[in-house]
């Protein structure tokens, strides 16, 4: 089981990722834009969003940081854009934490099957910590 912070940015998400990884001596790894996601006919896409950054990390230190920009017309409050993200291979033990941890809380995205994982779920928990949790397969994002 892994721990890691995934930070959401205004717009400017791969500015603040090569700044990190100059900063830190690393690379940037999995990219994909809102653009390269699958279209989703329920949420279309704008203009706007399509080079905007769905998801890139990039190693600091001993753990990955996870980013993205935020969706256009997604609030953005400088402060509140932090998450934290749990990924093991274990789906028993995202079940287990998730409905634990939703108790008091709220969930954001009930467990589900994605493109990305095959159980992935977000929720905002009682003390309004928001988390992640997903399937770590190794399958990489965006290739």
């Amino acid at each position: 089981m892994s721990m890691s912070l995934f930070l959401n940015f205004n717009g400017n998400c791969m500015e603040a990722v090569d700044y990190y990884a100059q900063v830190f001596g690393s690379e940037k790894s999995r990219l994909l834009t809102f653009g390269e996601m699958p279209a989703d006919p329920n949420v279309p896409l704008p203009e706007e969003a399509k080079n905007l950054v769905a998801y890139v990390d990039v190693k600091v230190l001993d753990f990955v940081l996870m980013c993205s920009d935020v969706f256009p017309g997604t609030p953005f409050v400088q402060g509140n854009n932090i998450t934290l993200c749990v990924g093991t291979e274990d789906i028993q033990m995202i079940d287990t934490l998730f409905n634990k941890l939703k108790e008091g809380g709220t969930v954001t995205m009930e467990l589900q099957e994605t493109f990305w994982s095959k159980r992935y779920g977000m929720l905002v928990d009682k003390f309004g910590i928001p988390w992640m949790f997903s399937h770590d397969s190794g399958y990489v994002i965006g290739g």
